[in-house]
């Protein structure tokens, strides 16, 4: 196969990864919950402000894994 059709193909798969990633991330702010879970860390000092979500992030990649997991089983 050619090197510039290997690589044009490279482009479009992270152009589609870039979309599927943006649009979860516009639709992750309006599940409820997420974010505010026990656990996540959240400091506000002023004009300072820290927020490290850990809970969340550990239960969605659990999620994510599960998904990952049953559609790609061989």
């Amino acid at each position: 196969m050619d090197p510039i059709q290997s690589m044009g193909k490279m482009v479009l798969l992270l152009g589609v990864l870039l979309i599927v990633v943006g649009g979860l991330m516009l639709v992750a702010g309006k599940i409820p919950g997420i974010g505010k879970l026990p656990g996540d860390i959240f400091i506000q000092r002023g004009n300072f402000t820290f927020f490290f979500p850990v809970v969340s992030m550990i239960l969605i990649s659990v999620v994510l894994t599960l998904i990952i997991n049953i559609f790609l089983r061989r």
